[in-house]
């Protein structure tokens, strides 16, 4: 057997390691042959890649792999933002194709697919083509990337000027440029970088835009403890918000004018207002397991509907695929809204909020205010947690047998076992455990009402990996 599984978004690993061109190419047949066998479409793939090391080197060795199997490939001419590649799905009709390990750490690299109708591949599909990497022996030999091109078997191009261009015309740019304010953006030194900058010019200030892809020595995701280059920025610039996307730009976080975080569950909060009461847009608020309670208090205001899905974006791109989705969304930063891909996009998300603090004449902290006013504090807190596996399991199994009956002082009142242990609290906070989907970490997540508390929650479970009940 392969040791290629994939993870909650693609295919994950060390480069060198799990990551080689051998395993490339296996993962690339396996690929092609659920295209070709399941008739996905005619119009082959679109493939693009970030700005990780070898990623465009990964990404020309897997369009050899398409195009000698005899699929039509077309594969971007430089560094590619991922929601980019899902536009060019849909728009070519197409399987997409991406070379990314997202917001993993330095060493490693991936392999994302993305379906011809614009997002992620839904799990059966991801299914099937981990099914097909059961007949692929071994990795097979192909002609040389340059060979290809010229006999026109792949064809180079540049799709993110398709995809800036249908921003265009679902973003009021000129409400933007005309307001003047300033955007502040961290693209982490991954494949967003000058993105905004080309929609709007000056009016962006960007930080980390230059390809490093050691990423500054730390994991490009946009979480609270990555954004203080950003907060400092936005403060020093005086912008009116700042934006911040993973590596390859399909999350996002936020910071206010004052420098302050604004989570992906605000943001998630933040749109359905917007679109429901300006936009006058309705539909299915979807959530997965480790996202705010506050989006179920709107669902309830607003009379909408709300479904609950396990942590990972496949779930909700296959709610939003075959049902009426206004938001859909997960904590880690990946957020997708009605109107456009269904899919996770940063830059479109990020420019929509800059849109919503524009047309309401507000400024961000005072729409997070609002929100607050409204649907009551809702404060959250992760920590991701490298142990070894013993105790990881072992904490695992602790709380599935509902072992953790109380949490700094308060009582365990209830317990969810959707993708992980939900334990609901006596006050109504609430505190998961989970294993990543993709990395060798334990995460542990709270929500309260008060900031304080949430971190209380999550340290004092934190504190039960030292303890030899776990192991028992």
């Amino acid at each position: 057997m392969h040791p290629i599984k994939f993870g909650t978004d693609g295919w994950r690993a060390v480069i060198a390691e799990g990551y080689t061109y051998n395993n490339l190419n296996i993962v690339s047949q396996a690929t092609a042959r659920w295209i070709l066998e399941e008739n996905i479409t005619k119009n082959g793939v679109v493939i693009g890649y970030d700005a990780r090391f070898l990623s465009r080197e990964f990404a020309e060795h897997a369009a050899t792999v398409f195009a000698e199997l005899g699929l039509p490939v077309r594969i971007s001419d430089a560094i590619v933002a991922t929601p980019v590649i899902s536009w060019a799905a849909k728009y070519y009709d197409a399987v997409g194709i991406v070379i990314t390990a997202s917001h993993n750490p330095p060493v490693y690299n991936g392999f994302k697919i993305k379906a011809p109708f614009g997002g992620s591949a839904s799990p059966d599909q991801i299914n099937a083509v981990e099914a097909q990497l059961n007949d692929v022996a071994e990795s097979m030999d192909a002609r040389p990337f340059n060979t290809l091109k010229k006999l026109g078997l792949i064809r180079e191009m540049d799709f993110t000027e398709g995809y800036l261009q249908t921003i265009r015309e679902r973003i009021d740019i000129d409400a933007i440029s005309s307001s003047g304010l300033k955007i502040g953006h961290d693209p982490m030194h991954g494949s967003g970088s000058g993105l905004l900058k080309k929609l709007f010019g000056d009016q962006v200030v960007e930080i980390n835009g230059n390809r490093d892809p050691l990423f500054g020595g730390k994991a490009p995701e946009p979480m609270e403890q990555n954004m203080a280059p950003l907060s400092s920025l936005v403060v020093e610039n005086s912008c009116s918000l700042g934006i911040a996307n993973d590596g390859d730009a399909d999350r996002i976080g936020m910071v206010d004018e004052n420098g302050k975080f604004v989570s992906s569950h605000l943001i998630l909060s933040l749109l359905a207002k917007y679109l429901l009461e300006q936009k006058e847009m309705n539909g299915t608020i979807i959530k997965t397991f480790s996202t705010t309670d506050m989006l179920n208090k709107q669902a309830k205001t607003y009379g909408l509907p709300i479904e609950v899905t396990p942590i990972g974006f496949k779930y909700v791109a296959d709610k939003i695929i075959t049902g009426d989705v206004l938001v859909g969304g997960e904590e880690s930063g990946g957020v997708s809204v009605k109107g456009h891909l269904p899919e996770r996009d940063g830059i479109y998300i990020g420019l929509l909020i800059t849109e919503m603090v524009v047309s309401s004449g507000k400024t961000l902290s005072a729409l997070v205010q609002d929100l607050f006013e409204e649907f009551g504090p809702h404060e959250y807190y992760r920590r991701d947690v490298h142990t070894d596996d013993e105790k990881k399991k072992g904490m695992i199994r602790f709380c599935s047998e509902k072992k953790l009956t109380s949490i700094a002082g308060k009582e365990v009142t209830g317990w969810d076992m959707t993708d992980g242990i939900k334990h609901t609290l006596e006050d109504g906070s609430w505190l998961l455990v989970r294993q990543s989907g993709t990395e060798p970490v334990l995460r542990i997540y709270s929500e309260a009402e008060d900031k304080a508390v949430a971190e209380s929650l999550v340290n004092a479970t934190v504190e039960w990996l030292n303890k030899p009940e776990i192991l028992m």
